[in-house]
């Protein structure tokens, strides 16, 4: 059968730019149009209102893409339902996590996974970890590694990995945390309402931080807001302000020896890390042999 076309779109819609997914497809943006254009021709509807400087899913866009993204599942699902016990499990699995879980976990959840399914093939996405588990939910992941929420869906199973404290960070450079107003870094002379900071647009770590300073009466004066903890790293080392990331980012990162961990009180709740997919995903035999060997 070929998918490809709903591939595209489905790609299409998560980027809303041609050359972005046309590169990802090995392909030129002309063509790309023309599979775009020919299911529309094939629907009857406009499914992209673009111009030269946006592309925006239309309603009827909105409504084929959830018909895309469901599709491209079932075919997933069914092809590795065709896979019986007695045979060396064939397929291929998408996972998505942040750059830093790619490096902290994956070799060792694949390794022995690779030696027991060799014909198995991982699709690996990286990016910021808030969407991680929309993305699984809206069927564009198999599995994802990111952090257990407060209220996990019950339609996502979850398999803890790690455990990482969530810390402030300042700059390690005296001028920098001096400028900052956090020379001395004690807790009870720090005017939070004045020192920049600099933390996640959004995801369970800016949920936490805002209730930290909703416990204190204070606002944080916000310096930036970006995407990926890797940046905040970044930014917090260069003495822009402070920032807060789990610390498995600090233990990984290059940058270790350029920022501080600061000791504040009250903590911030640790991180939970661990494996998301949906429950019904676990039916099938390929992500029920990869669920299974993590943590044995």
């Amino acid at each position: 059968m070929d998918t490809k076309s709903l591939q595209l779109f489905s790609h299409l819609a998560q980027t809303l730019h041609f050359g972005r997914t046309s590169e990802a497809f090995h392909m030129s943006p002309s063509t790309l149009s023309r599979h775009i254009k020919q299911i529309e021709n094939e629907i009857g509807h406009i499914l992209f209102n673009r111009d030269n400087r946006s592309v925006q899913l239309t309603t009827e866009g909105e409504r084929f893409n959830q018909y895309a993204i469901e599709s491209l599942s079932q075919w997933r699902n069914f092809k590795r339902s065709l896979t019986t016990s007695g045979e060396q499990l064939v397929g291929e699995i998408s996972l998505y996590c942040s750059v830093t879980a790619s490096y902290s976990f994956l070799y060792d959840i694949l390794s022995e996974f690779r030696g027991l399914h060799p014909k198995i093939e991982m699709k690996l996405h990286t990016g910021d970890p808030a969407p991680a588990l929309a993305r699984v939910m809206e069927g564009h992941e198999d599995i994802a590694i990111a952090a257990r929420p407060n209220n996990l869906p019950s339609s996502m199973a979850f398999k803890r990995i790690a455990i990482s404290p969530l810390v402030f960070i300042a700059p390690n450079d005296a001028n920098a945390a001096k400028s900052l107003g956090i020379s001395n870094q004690n807790d009870q002379k720090i005017d939070w309402n004045t020192v920049p900071m600099i933390l996640s647009e959004e995801g369970i770590s800016r949920s936490r931080v805002d209730q930290w300073f909703r416990q204190r009466n204070s606002r944080p004066k916000i310096y930036a807001q970006v995407s990926g903890n890797e940046a905040i790293v970044s930014m917090v080392s260069l003495g822009f302000g402070i920032g807060v990331v789990p610390k498995i980012v600090i233990d990984n990162s290059p940058l270790i020896d350029k920022v501080s961990i600061m000791d504040l009180q009250p903590e911030l709740e640790a991180y939970d890390v661990g494996l998301f997919t949906l429950k019904k995903n676990l039916a099938t035999p390929i992500i029920k042999a990869f669920w299974q060997q993590i943590n044995r």
